[in-house]
This record gives C-alpha cells, structure tokens and sequence, in this order.
C-alpha cells in the first residue's frame, strides 16, 4: 500500500476525525440522531458477519414494498431485484465461487465502478479504507491469499441467509443510476428499521455472466451489485469506516444564524 501524503489527504483526515460525524463507535453515531430516522441511518452499518437466524420471504417483501417509494425521475422505476434464499442461493454461491476460484481473470463488470485513477484526497480515503478494514481482520496488506478468502466470503453472501442481486436497465442513461442508488440505500434503510442488516456488493456485477443463466436475467438488464442480508452476529459492533465532518463537504450561504 502507498503511503498517504499530501496536504489533501492531511485535511481529508483531519475533518474525519474532528466533529461528531467522525466517530467510529456506533453508541456515538447515535448520539448525533435527534429522530427515530436518525437512528436508522446512524444504525446502518456494512455487515460481513451474519448470524444463521433465518429471514422469511414476507419480511424482504415488506422491505421492499417500502423502499419502492424511492425517488424516480418521471416515475421510470429503473430497478429489478432477484432475492435468493435456501437452496437457490447455495446453487448462486456455488456458481460464483468457482468461477472466482477457477476463472479469476475472465470476469469483469459491464460498468466502471472506480475511477481509473483517484486524485486526492480520495485517493487518501481508500488507501486509509484498505488499512482499516484489513488490520481489523488481522490481515497484512502483503498477504495476498488471506485477503482472497476474505474477498471469497462475498460470494457465500457473509453467511447471511438472504442475498440480493440488483440490475437495471442498461438502455437507460445515468439519472437512472441516481435513481438506483436511492432505492438501494432505501433497501439498506428499512432492513435496519426491521432488525436487520445489510452489505452492498458491487462485487457481483464482475460475474454477470454466472449469475445471467441462472437467475434467467434478461439481456437488457445489466447486474449493479448484490446486497447481502439478515441478522448480524449477537455481538458488540461498530462502524469501522469514519465519516467525515460536514465542514468538510458542505458549503453554507445566506443563513442568518
């Protein structure tokens, strides 16, 4: 991993860590909720640890039907989802798994996830991403096969006993995608709200071509991510990943106070 430096990536660092938007624990990022929505969105989290506990169709189906209310430029409701549980998802994660173990390099995404190449200061925050997440798991950055397996645990959904695989339209322009993104975060959102929690995957999208015949996905449709979810292990958590200060991102004008 490159080292971080720069001024950029100083004052990247430097606005995650001051200001209440920067904490780590999640006891803190509650304390910044003044709503019962607050809550929910401070509670979200990444989670690559389920519990076993099973999550039945009607509760997806409830999540769902409050998450469609997702804004959509003149109502085009570009999102398609394929949920997955007991045997159908065992079969998906066996597909996948071989084709990551057997065909690594013949697999590659139908869209641009990540620049081609970060300018500061995002090129700070992912390399203090990689940090981060792999020195939790007790990971080295040089051990390439350790961090293999962990990126293997994508494909078995994080031992969650519901995965989602999400795709759109691919006729359809990027104001679309925005779309997507809110009905996504939607999904994320009311799982929370329900007790449970969730892992988007943009990993999924790099094996399209696995998961096409088995899902019969039709051809215009083009696979955006995967969404992992269920219960979380029975265990103290924390949000890894820090947020940086607003002062950091937002700009404010006209405002007499």
């Amino acid at each position: 991993m490159a080292t971080i430096s720069g001024e950029a990536t100083y004052q990247w660092r430097a606005a995650v860590l001051a200001g209440e938007e920067g904490v780590i624990d999640q006891e803190a990022a509650r304390e910044v909720a003044h709503t019962s929505i607050d809550e929910v969105i401070a509670g979200r989290l990444s989670c690559r640890e389920f519990s076993g506990n099973p999550v039945s169709q009607s509760t997806i189906e409830q999540i769902l039907r409050v998450a469609r209310f997702a804004p959509s430029g003149a109502n085009i409701q570009p999102w398609h989802v394929y949920v997955l549980a007991g045997a159908a998802k065992a079969e998906v994660s066996a597909a996948l798994l071989h084709a990551y173990e057997n065909e690594p390099n013949e697999h590659v995404s139908e869209y641009q996830y990540y620049a081609s190449a970060f300018p500061e200061p995002y090129l700070g925050g992912r390399q203090e991403f990689g940090r981060l997440f792999y020195d939790s798991l007790g990971i080295a950055q040089t051990d390439t096969a350790a961090r293999r397996r962990q990126t293997a645990k994508n494909f078995v959904f994080f031992g969650a006993p519901v995965g989602l695989i999400v795709t759109i339209d691919r006729r359809l322009a990027v104001g679309s995608w925005l779309d997507l993104g809110m009905f996504i975060q939607n999904v994320m959102l009311t799982a929370v709200g329900r007790g449970l929690q969730s892992c988007p995957q943009e990993t999924f999208a790099k094996f399209h071509r696995t998961l096409r015949p088995l899902l019969s996905i039709p051809a215009e449709q083009m696979v955006v991510c995967g969404i992992s979810m269920g219960h979380p292990m029975e265990r103290p958590r924390t949000r890894l990943m820090p947020r940086a200060a607003v002062e950091a991102f937002a700009s404010f004008k006209g405002f007499e106070d």
